[in-house]
């Protein structure tokens, strides 16, 4: 029935991508990949694409908000709860180390990483709602106007080209990753100084 509902979605073209869009940002499963339904919506009509990738990125926005409320409000308690466990303290440690790029670089890739696990924990870990929206803004943003562009320009070869260059991905949000790391902790310490 779920993927029945989601090819009915992608055949009302940008409603469908919003709706799709919001689903899969709150933690509702979507039958089949998002990306690959953009992309696909791309290739098949190029003069809605670039609308298309809007709608996602505001759709993305706001299922992603939706999650990171829910989380907030339930997340204090189930932190209180589970403060004595050494596991959930040493996640909570580890986000607040790496912050935000836990977001951002799953926002970005279009490669299967656990972003809803991130965004609720920087709502359970309070994270200023402005920063929050502006890093899942800023990476669903490229992500999906760079999906746009791959179906517009490659056409029925997108696929193909994801296919074949996926450990490229891969490596960049790594890459990415690493970078970005790297300039938090330079910022840090020129707080320091």
């Amino acid at each position: 029935m779920l993927a029945h509902l989601t090819q009915v979605l992608v055949a009302w073209g940008p409603l469908g991508i919003l709706l799709l869009s919001i689903l899969d940002s709150s933690g509702v499963p979507v039958a089949g990949a998002f990306d690959a339904f953009l992309i696909l919506i791309a290739v098949q009509n190029p003069s809605i694409a670039w609308l298309c990738a809007g709608i996602a990125v505001v759709g993305s926005s706001v299922g992603t908000l939706l999650l990171f409320y829910a989380s907030r409000r339930g997340g204090r308690q189930f932190l209180a709860k589970s403060a004595s466990e050494s596991r959930t303290m040493r996640f909570r440690a580890w986000f607040m180390r790496f912050g935000l790029l836990t977001v951002f670089v799953p926002a970005l890739i279009p490669i299967p990483l656990p972003m809803k696990l991130f965004v609720i924990t920087a709502g359970v870990c309070g994270t200023p709602l402005a920063e929050f929206l502006g890093v899942v803004v800023s990476g669903r943003t490229l992500r999906y106007f760079g999906e746009a562009w791959l179906g517009v320009t490659l056409g029925h070869e997108s696929a193909g080209f994801l296919k074949t260059h996926i450990w490229h991905l891969i490596g960049s949000a790594i890459a990415l990753f690493a970078v970005l790391y790297c300039l938090v902790l330079w910022r840090q310490r020129k707080a320091v100084e």
